[in-house]
């Protein structure tokens, strides 16, 4: 199971947000690719990268800080946030980035999804940020009447490379993720499905690898930052 630090810009920071409140951001660095490069030299294999203005504003805002830690590191990185257009899509993946997340246009526009993943085998992923079950767009400002799980499985044939499932409840609170909806997740789907919001410690992340569902990976953000889990610690842990 990979695991996938979390870098979350706003403002051209790294920051993290409690249950996806803007309004509730904690600032943990304010050069977010040397923040990249510390995940990076800790032995890191990915990088999960998230443009909180973007999501809101529905186009790229965090640009310049992404493509700082693109130029300054070498392994893969995933970014969402902002990215509603085949023409961002395309942009983002000339400029370095290994795969897009798609999250409000997977509800919005799901024929956009179809056609970039036909387009760009490997490199477009689904964000599914649900609260109780249903999907948030919009950076989370908006709950749909949207089933987290229906919505992974309309794109079960379409060659989407990962789904990235959220619980934001859990997200950035420290208590441990959702194991029983991300397990159900991943059961339902042939598609990868990447675990987020929640980890708190190691154990966390070992009780998603051995919870009885083929997860992919896992991202962890707030419990890095806060020396909660020990980043190489853990990458160990999960290989061994």
């Amino acid at each position: 199971m990979i695991l996938y630090p979390a870098i979350d810009l706003k403002d051209g920071k790294a920051v993290r947000l409690l249950r996806g409140d803007m309004e509730k951001a904690t600032v943990f660095n304010d050069d977010p690719a040397a923040q990249a490069m510390e995940f990076v030299e800790a032995g890191c294999d990915w990088l999960h990268l998230v443009d909180l203005n973007g999501a809101f504003a529905g186009e790229p805002v965090n640009a310049a800080a992404v493509e700082a830690i693109l130029a300054r590191t070498k392994v893969p990185a995933q970014l969402g946030g902002g990215i509603r257009d085949m023409a961002t899509i395309e942009r983002w993946l000339d400029k370095g980035l290994a795969r897009v997340i798609l999250g409000t246009v997977a509800v919005e526009n799901p024929a956009l999804v179809r056609e970039a993943a036909k387009a760009f085998p490997g490199k477009v992923a689904v964000g599914i940020d649900a609260r109780d079950g249903r999907v948030a767009t919009k950076g989370w400002a908006e709950v749909t009447d949207v089933d987290a799980v229906d919505l992974a499985r309309s794109f079960e044939d379409d060659g989407v490379a990962a789904i990235i499932y959220t619980d934001i409840n859990r997200d950035g609170a420290m208590q441990g993720p959702n194991i029983e909806y991300t397990a159900a997740m991943a059961r339902a789907v042939s598609i990868p499905v990447i675990a987020s919001g929640g980890v708190s410690k190691l154990a966390d992340l070992v009780a998603l690898r051995d919870c009885g569902a083929q997860l992919d990976g896992a991202i962890s953000g707030r419990a890095l930052y806060d020396g909660a889990i020990d980043l190489k610690e853990a990458l160990t842990a999960l290989k061994g």
